[in-house]
């Protein structure tokens, strides 16, 4: 469904870079082909690190340059002005949910991490997560993306301002479906009947996946436009040439003609989106975990011949065996991914990259562990993942990271305790908060543990 010709919003929860190079940048593309029909509004959810970009894209009225790098390191520099309105923060999201209730807006994305849904590992809303306990013991005090679609679907529902489509654009396998699950379950702990009957028929929530690598901004882009006489702009952000945007065609409210601009269209995105997570989003992480153990700074200087060799035999060796055959060629994929992760000039940090890494173990390569367990084979390609990210946090344990280590769900596992044990690597398996059902397997412990030792030394052979 597209929408006719009227005016049309469309709001995006989390004013990150990665939005400001993609989601943005779509709708950039398309009313640069003449079609204005849809304007975006850009809001935050918490008073995040954030919010200081926010309000200096409120400065600059939504406006701000996007540096465009290809992999033979040409740049293009655009102006981006898709986002027509600028929420600023407050302690009750007021501004942000009154914008989300007006009937003109259509549809509802966010992008706040992987992390950012609270999902167990069965895939159920986690409704004991401290952050979770808090919001539904103070509602007032709203905190996660649970939160302010309750209050926004609350005030469309009261006023009849007919329905939305909330568009999930985080690395999620179903994101949609994992945005619906965890939402259902959150309004039956609200226990708002009503609002649950209305979401059944005046919400949609299509799966998407999204690719496009967008490093942290930092000073060097700052001098660049400088360089190129763009003096005000304080907000640039900077990504590859590449970019990837699949959805399910199912908006309930109108969406725009996004697919002008390449963006694709289908009936079932979960061939793009396992490739995608298991390929690139799971070797991104396993990466960073290893540049770090190496001493390195950055994804690209992370990629040594060895590092290359592992994330090759994950791929051929457990997700080739791990997926039905599709429409990618894996391998190509696995090509192309390396050659992304190697451009120097889209530099991306270990430390930006290995955040939140309990969600990306839990979303990214546990799943591939499982289903080739459940294949009656040992994945020593992927434990080499699983035991680079235990070096990781023990290393993290004794201080000994050259940066510190960011995740939102670094209270949910005891790490403490893990790393106080005799046998941590034992703890570290056999956690059910990090590992799930695997923490049962009987030969899991100890699978990890022959290759934990194989990748110790070749590290150890490596430095």
């Amino acid at each position: 469904m597209v929408t006719p010709s009227v005016h049309s919003t469309w709001l995006h929860l989390g004013a990150g870079a990665f939005h400001r190079a993609h989601q943005s940048w779509y709708l950039n593309q398309l009313h640069k082909l003449g079609d204005t029909r849809w304007s975006l509004a850009l809001g935050n959810i918490r008073n995040s690190s954030s919010q200081a970009t926010l309000d200096q894209l409120g400065h600059q009225q939504g406006v701000y340059t996007l540096e465009v790098i290809s992999p033979d390191g040409d740049i293009d520099y655009q102006t981006i002005t898709s986002i027509k309105t600028v929420i600023p923060w407050d302690t009750k999201l007021a501004q942000l949910i009154h914008v989300g209730a007006d009937p003109e807006t259509k549809l509802i994305s966010f992008t706040v991490t992987e992390g950012g849904y609270f999902l167990k590992d069965d895939g159920h809303l986690d409704l004991e997560h401290p952050v979770i306990v808090q919001e539904l013991t103070d509602p007032s005090n709203i905190a996660t993306v649970y939160g302010v679609l309750v209050a926004i679907l609350r005030e469309r529902l009261a006023t009849q301002a007919g329905p939305v489509t909330l568009l999930n654009c985080d690395n999620l396998r179903h994101n949609g479906d994992c945005l619906r699950t965890g939402l259902n379950e959150y309004i039956a702990a609200v226990g708002d009947k009503a609002l649950a009957a209305w979401c059944d028929t005046a919400i949609s929530t299509p799966n998407s996946m999204v690719d496009r690598i967008t490093p942290k901004s930092d000073d060097a882009l700052q001098q660049r436009l400088v360089d190129q006489g763009i003096n005000n702009d304080q907000v640039p952000v900077a990504c590859e040439a590449f970019s990837q945007w699949v959805i399910e065609d199912d908006f309930i409210a109108g969406r725009p003609e996004l697919e002008r601009v390449g963006v694709e269209f289908v009936e079932d995105v979960i061939p793009f989106e396992e490739a995608k997570i298991r390929v690139l989003n799971a070797s991104h992480s396993g990466i960073a975990w290893a540049g770090a153990l190496l001493g390195a700074h950055a994804i690209d200087e992370s990629l040594t011949p060895q590092v290359r060799e592992w994330i090759r035999d994950y791929i051929a060796q457990d997700v080739s065996a791990a997926l039905p055959k599709g429409p990618i060629n894996l391998d190509d994929y696995c090509t192309t991914t390396l050659h992304r992760f190697s451009n120097a000039k889209v530099r991306d940090t270990n430390q930006r990259v290995s955040s939140d890494s309990i969600a990306k173990l839990q979303q990214f390569i546990l799943p591939t562990l499982k289903t080739r367990y459940q294949q009656g084979d040992v994945p020593k390609a992927t434990l080499v993942l699983v035991a680079l990210w235990y070096l990781f946090m023990q290393r993290r344990a004794a201080g000994m990271l050259p940066f510190e280590y960011q995740d939102r769900a670094i209270g949910s596992v005891p790490f403490d305790h893990i790393f106080a044990e005799q046998d941590s690597l034992k703890a570290f398996a056999q956690s059910s908060s990090l590992m799930g059902s695997l923490a049962e397997h009987p030969t899991f412990t100890e699978d990890l543990r022959d290759v934990v030792k194989q990748v110790e030394k070749t590290l150890e052979e490596s430095l």
